[in-house]
């Protein structure tokens, strides 16, 4: 059993995209075909809500399309949500903007494509916003796969080119000199075929 938590009024943001054929994965899908591609995220969204549901915060699980009900996500558990706005940063902002309206001190987003996630990378999260004003999961694509800040800075989810390598370098840039930042260590998503290892559980799909 991993290490669990402290809840102190924690939101964890989760975003995924609606699972459908032909929708998710399309650079994936380019080299092993639609279905495997929607194979293999499903297998990402499970192994998501695995760790989400060992972090001890509320859950806000918000849907690229629409909210779909009676799924995988016990609603119990997970708030469900679709996301607005018209790009990654704005549906972002609007998440971050409605935890802190509702008293939340320490929110944290994390998206549904990164294997090597586990609970203590998010608990981890938690525990440095103790110290640090912000905290960043560096993505090998630079990007990021985590994000977790203690109030809203709006400037972190504007001007940005999002889905690029630039990404990470921008947003600690909008950090620099404002506010600390904690890094956590880099993982690897999911977007391209050599994004998985052939030995690991997903390559059975490969």
């Amino acid at each position: 059993m991993e290490k669990r938590c402290m809840k102190n009024k924690n939101l964890l943001i989760l975003f995924t995209r609606n699972p459908e054929l032909g929708k998710v994965k399309t650079r994936l899908a380019a080299s092993i075909g639609d279905q495997k591609a929607l194979d293999i995220y499903k297998e990402l969204l499970s192994h998501t809500q695995n760790i989400a549901l060992n972090v001890n915060a509320d859950k806000n699980l918000y849907y690229s399309e629409s909210v779909v009900n009676f799924d995988d996500w016990d609603e119990t558990i997970f708030s469900k949500k679709a996301q607005r706005g018209n790009d990654l940063g704005e549906k972002m902002l609007d998440a971050f903007k409605d935890g802190f309206s509702k008293g939340y001190e320490k929110i944290i987003i994390i998206g549904s494509d990164i294997y090597d996630l586990q609970t203590s990378h998010i608990c981890k999260a938690f525990d440095d916003l103790e110290k640090f004003d912000t905290v960043l999961g560096p993505a090998q694509d630079g990007g990021y796969y985590l994000l977790g800040t203690k109030q809203l800075i709006p400037e972190l989810y504007k001007n940005k080119k999002w889905g690029t390598e630039s990404v990470l370098k921008d947003t600690i840039a909008d950090l620099d000199g404002l506010f600390s930042v904690s890094f956590l260590e880099t993982l690897n998503d999911i977007d391209v075929i050599s994004d998985i290892n052939p030995d690991s559980y997903l390559g059975k799909y490969l």
